[in-house]
């Protein structure tokens, strides 16, 4: 009895784990309280003017648009990841409607800096042609983009790589005037608060899993920090750091800027245009080009899917971006694990299933030991209700000859709790992995999954694991007197259908497969236990 409360209570807990995920919302700790911008002098046009004009900018895994005023990036589709589903449509990742503006800025600004707001404005840039495209066979693409003024010629080049994600954005500063010139760039994130809506809602969380957008930090002090759109409106970021990089992040995508990592930059968010506008960004130090000198200011940017790899080699602690909560510990080995089995099979519903038997494996020494304890349960029932029609309403005495019972053959009625404890962080891991890596996003498995991360869209995963569960149930002792706790065990399988509805496709596999590994594992105990005779033994 005792080993079936502390498994309804472990259930119970985990259900109540899925409701409290569902409505929190994913909020940090605010910060200490930041310093005013108001001396960075960086202007705060709209993204969207009629004075640039537009070039566009294609690769093999981006389409770009650039507007001259400024230079600035108004757009980014990726080329290699649909807008839905079965679409022919890029992902648009930043954009620049009326009703909705995500954008990638960048100036200089400082005192001779030409985005500088005390001097009169953007500049407008001139390029050589409107259009600049990757060829096939070149590597790299290089879009200059030229302005000058009192004698100092800037030239903001973006260089894009085949199959990166990563832009190196550089300011080449010529300095033909008779005096030095002192500026600094900066790099900025702004995006509208409030979804458009017509905006697509990204799957693959599920309940109890919210995907976080808003913007992000690291510095020297933190690797990674979240910085939520609420924060920005309360109080404005501002840290100075000779390391880091600011994002905006969103469910399996995000966009960053990384500056130079050999100097002090300010790291800071703004809330603009009455709040409904979000803000975060870099600046610089201050760099002095003396007359006739020649200056070359770089940064990254980032615009593209959350692939850990690549996040990785283009900034430190970058690619924690890729959250995956708490247990992160647990999901971050789990999903190296999966990519290099999906390397072999090239199939992400294969290696789910493979991964089910690596992990079940690793576990067998606790799960032979739970379900022998189980199937001895099982198996003593007859005896046990003996116990209860001989001693009758003598509780005592019936709690004695139950634990000599328990003792005499060597059961443990709490060896089935250890391993539900054990399996239920790594069960969490893979919840948090299979709904928040980009990976897995439209993966398709066979038949009709086609989106690993999304829910099985005709409920028949979500039925057969509830099926597989009620099996189990079945297969399992059942000494509960209270007739409360009965129903509750009677129904959990239904409750749990009821939310694996919403899980993503990739996990129901998980658990279907986890569940028919353990009612062959069931039935081997039992044969096993059967045939040595216990449930023959006679009753004490």
């Amino acid at each position: 009895m005792a080993s079936q409360r502390n498994i309804l209570i472990i259930a119970l807990l985990f259900v109540s784990f899925l409701i409290w995920q569902a409505w929190q919302k994913d909020h940090e700790p605010k910060p200490v309280k930041a310093n005013q911008l108001t001396e960075q002098m960086i202007t705060d046009d709209s993204a969207v003017s009629n004075v640039g004009q537009s070039i566009t900018v294609k690769t093999d895994v981006l389409t770009l648009t650039i507007n001259t005023y400024g230079g600035d990036v108004l757009s980014a589709e990726l080329l290699k990841y649909n807008q839905t589903l079965g679409s022919n449509t890029p992902f648009q990742l930043l954009t620049a409607r009326p009703d909705f503006i995500y954008v990638a800025e960048s100036g200089l600004t400082g005192r001779n800096g030409p985005d500088n707001a005390k001097q009169g404005g953007r500049p407008v840039y001139q390029a050589a042609q409107n259009e600049f495209v990757l060829a096939d066979g070149q590597d790299e693409l290089r879009v200059p983009l030229t302005y000058q003024k009192d004698g100092v010629t800037y030239t903001k080049v973006y260089l894009l790589k085949r199959g990166k994600y990563a832009i190196d954005v550089s300011y080449e500063i010529n300095n033909k005037s008779n005096q030095a010139v002192e500026v600094a760039m900066y790099g900025q994130l702004k995006q509208t608060v409030e979804l458009p809506n017509d905006a697509i809602k990204e799957g693959g969380g599920g309940l109890g899993l919210s995907s976080f957008r808003g913007a992000a930090y690291s510095s020297s002090s933190t690797n990674y920090s979240k910085y939520s759109f609420g924060d920005i409106e309360d109080k404005n970021l501002s840290v100075n750091s000779s390391v880091g990089w600011v994002a905006m992040l969103q469910h399996y995508f995000a966009s960053a800027w990384i500056p130079t990592q050999d100097q002090d930059n300010l790291l800071y968010t703004r809330s603009t245009v009455k709040k409904s506008q979000a803000t975060v960004g870099f600046k610089g130090e201050d760099t002095v080009i003396d007359s006739g000198k020649n200056q070359t200011i770089t940064a990254k940017l980032w615009l593209g899917p959350e692939i850990q790899s690549e996040l990785k080699a283009t900034a430190a602690h970058l690619d924690l971006i890729v959250d995956y909560g708490w247990l992160w510990f647990l999901s971050q080995p789990l999903f190296h694990l999966l990519t290099f089995i999906q390397s072999f099979v090239g199939n992400w519903g294969v290696a789910i299933i493979i991964i089910t038997f690596i992990v079940r494996g690793i576990l067998f020494p606790l799960t032979r030991a739970q379900y022998r304890s189980m199937a001895k349960m099982k198996l003593l029932q007859p005896r046990l209700q003996g116990l209860k029609e001989r001693y009758g309403d003598d509780r005592k005495k019936m709690s004695q000859e139950t634990m000599a019972l328990y003792k005499q053959e060597k059961v443990n009625p709490l060896g089935g709790c250890l391993p539900l404890v054990v399996q239920m962080p790594i069960f969490l891991a893979l919840f948090y992995m299979l709904g928040s890596s980009v990976e897995l996003r439209q993966a398709p498995f066979m038949l009709w999954i086609q989106d690993l991360s999304a829910p099985d869209p005709y409920y028949i995963f979500p039925l057969i694991m509830g099926g597989t569960m009620f099996l189990i149930q079945k297969m399992s002792p059942t000494p509960v007197s209270d007739p409360m706790q009965q129903k509750l065990m009677t129904f959990m399988p239904l409750i749990f259908t009821v939310f694996f509805l919403w899980f993503p496709s990739g996990l129901v596999l998980y658990y279907i497969v986890s569940n028919l590994f353990t009612i062959v594992q069931q039935r081997i105990i039992y044969w096993e236990l059967e045939k040595k005779g216990l449930h023959e033994k006679k009753k004490k």
